[in-house]
């Protein structure tokens, strides 16, 4: 929570960035005019609820400032799809935790609240909570105290339902000495090769074992059925183009949104509070307000005493002895109606009464620091997002008659293809698996071979193949499962044979070199150069050859291990053992590893237990590069 609160009273000024995403749609493209459109697009849902782009792109900038801060500047981690990753699966872990919290009723107490913000040091005055220091943190952060106190009761919930899992997370001495011992240990090894291609040369296939294979395993040589179907797609995206934006429209949006094209702009303002406190009743904030009109009187009659004014009036007690003056602040920094009126402005002018929770604003803009994006530079953009808007109510519109239409008028896609406007396209032959990975749809291709479409030559119902396209298929032509012919796969079931019985060999060569090198027989095998190797360290080795090293039984030098697979027979032999946890101390900051890995554990299994019991999907095209650049 610490970390929360210092990330907020940092975030005051932070540069607001605006980052530009491109619509995706399948099976359809989209203008190069245009790729500025959709920006309500989700990145991830969770049971329904939405993460939205300008939540990840918080995220993702957040996470990169203080990586930044950290010394961690390499951009190519920055602009990593790892770390893009990473913010999507925490911003999927707070919704699932969220949800988590909500069904199993978690409860943080008022008692322990106030304990929790009371102990905090950030509060602390002379070993003491001090109320002034509190007051002053919520005045500066333009919270009330149910505001903030609303968000740590939601952070001690999250850190309840996981973090409480660390306490399971118990290892008893006897074991972990065993783990440790184990897990921090160095082996000298040295590995030997019994390769399955130095075999094939020495093996035959005859034309009887293969036709006997073919005969037994006659379900592994079926084509599987395939149709030749017809399609028509409905796409909000096929209806961007026709749509109109005037230049009032965009015009409105600019103002509508100013606060969203500020990018690295900053503004400086004072403001006269009349409070209303907190959950007032109507009639204390008709009282407040019938106050703040009196107030805004006075001040467009005298605009220049606005300082002297607010002094005088204003009861935000951090600006009131500075004449209003709240300094330079970027997005973000202050509640919404506030700021959505004060990116709205022009130096030297005050607002009407501006609302928020805290009471009613007289507002003065006195510094405009930095730029902000103009209309000329975004009303493409602009005009896209709106284009993209009225397409998605043209299609919502649409959607229902285009449904009705392919199942009432089932025989045919030619008359929803001439009422909407739409191409009639023909697919190459696809089986079931074929068309639900070209589709992306299981459901649609269990349609297809469904009776009533196969059989009676009927469409598919309209199947919402990705979020905001509908499409209906029919059958045009169908090709029953049937066997490959003996000729067409006899060179691959004779390669297939030679390389088992090649596998088999090299493995009976290696096990009895095995058993007489245990035997402490000499064996005349090409060892490598032996290399010290731990867990973490696999040297020259490959991650089968060190697994297999220390699975070996090392209690007698040298010891011998040996794997078996299609590519031969490994051999591994282990000459020293080596431990690197000898001092107490190193113990203990083992101990202490291994306490934490069991803890990160539990956590992580959890989370996975909560992400399969619900549905969470991810939009990958939106965090690839060439759609997300930074």
């Amino acid at each position: 929570m610490l970390d929360s609160i210092r990330d907020r009273s940092k975030g005051w000024l932070a540069k607001a960035i605006l980052a530009l995403i491109t619509v995706p749609f399948a099976l359809v493209g989209v203008d190069s005019y245009l790729r500025d459109a959709g920006s309500n697009v989700a990145v991830a849902k969770v049971d329904g609820n939405s993460i939205t782009v300008q939540e990840y792109q918080a995220a993702l900038e957040n996470l990169r400032n203080r990586l930044q801060s950290e010394g961690k500047v390499d951009q190519s981690v920055l602009d990593g799809p790892e770390l893009k990753q990473a913010v999507v699966d925490h911003l999927v872990d707070t919704k699932l935790l969220a949800a988590e919290v909500k069904r199993a009723n978690f409860v943080v107490s008022d008692e322990q609240l106030s304990h929790y913000i009371t102990s905090e040091q950030i509060f602390q005055q002379d070993g003491k909570f001090s109320q002034e220091l509190y007051d002053q943190f919520l005045t500066e952060r333009r919270r009330t105290p149910s505001q903030f106190e609303s968000e740590v009761r939601s952070d001690l919930l999250t850190m309840q339902a996981r973090d409480g899992l660390g306490a399971l997370a118990f290892v008893p001495n006897g074991l972990a000495n065993h783990v440790i011992k184990v897990e921090h240990q160095s082996r000298e090894v040295s590995v030997a090769e019994f390769k399955t291609a130095d075999y094939i040369p020495q093996v035959k296939v005859s034309d009887s074992e293969v036709q006997a294979y073919y005969k037994e395993h006659q379900e592994k040589f079926k084509v599987p059925e395939q149709v030749k179907l017809q399609f028509v797609l409905l796409s909000a995206n096929s209806l961007i183009a026709s749509q109109q934006v005037s230049e009032q429209e965009a015009r409105d949006y600019y103002a509508q949104n100013a606060a969203q094209f500020q990018g690295d702009e900053q503004r400086r303002a004072s403001h006269i509070l009349i409070a209303f406190g907190v959950s007032p009743t109507e009639e204390a904030k008709q009282k407040a307000k019938a106050k703040a009109e009196e107030v805004l009187a006075l001040v467009k009659k005298n605009p220049a005493q606005f300082e002297e004014l607010a002094k005088q009036y204003s009861q935000d007690p951090g600006s009131k002895d500075k004449g209003g003056d709240l300094g330079l602040f970027g997005t973000g920094a202050m509640v919404k109606p506030f700021e959505d009126a004060v990116f709205s402005m022009k130096p030297g002018t005050i607002s009407e009464l501006v609302e928020s929770d805290f009471g009613y604003h007289i507002i003065k803009l006195t510094e405009i620091k930095g730029s902000g994006q103009a209309f000329a530079d975004v009303q493409g953009q602009i005009r896209a997002e709106l284009m993209y808007q009225k397409a998605l109510s043209k299609f919502a519109e649409q959607a229902d008659n285009f449904s009705n239409m392919v199942y009432e008028q089932a025989d045919s896609l030619d008359a929803a293809a001439k009422e909407f406007n739409l191409q009639v396209q023909t697919s190459a032959w696809l089986s079931r698996a074929e068309g639900a990975k070209f589709f992306k749809n299981d459901k649609l291709m269990d349609m297809v071979f469904s009776d009533e479409v196969l059989k009676d030559k009927r469409n598919t119902e309209a199947v919402e193949v990705s979020p905001n396209n509908l499409l209906s298929a029919r059958v045009l032509e169908y090709k029953p499962a049937a066997a490959r012919t003996f000729e067409e796969v006899k060179a691959g079931i004779e390669d297939y044979l030679k390389q088992e019985k090649a596998a088999k060999l090299a493995r009976e060569k290696g096990e009895a070199a095995l058993a007489d090198l245990r035997a402490g027989k000499t064996v005349s095998a090409n060892w490598t150069e032996p290399v010290v190797v731990d867990r973490k360290n696999p040297q020259s080795l490959t991650d089968l050859s060190v697994t297999t090293a220390f699975k070996a039984n090392a209690t007698k030098l040298p010891a011998y291990n040996a794997v078996a697979d299609r590519n031969g027979y490994l051999l591994v032999k282990v000459s020293d053992v080596k431990f690197a946890v000898e001092s107490e101390e190193a113990q203990r900051e083992a101990k202490a590893e291994l306490q934490t890995a069991l803890t990160s554990e539990y956590k992580r299994a959890y989370m996975a237990s909560l992400k399969q019991k619900s549905k969470v999907n991810v939009n990958k095209q939106l965090l690839s590069p060439e759609q997300n650049n930074q």
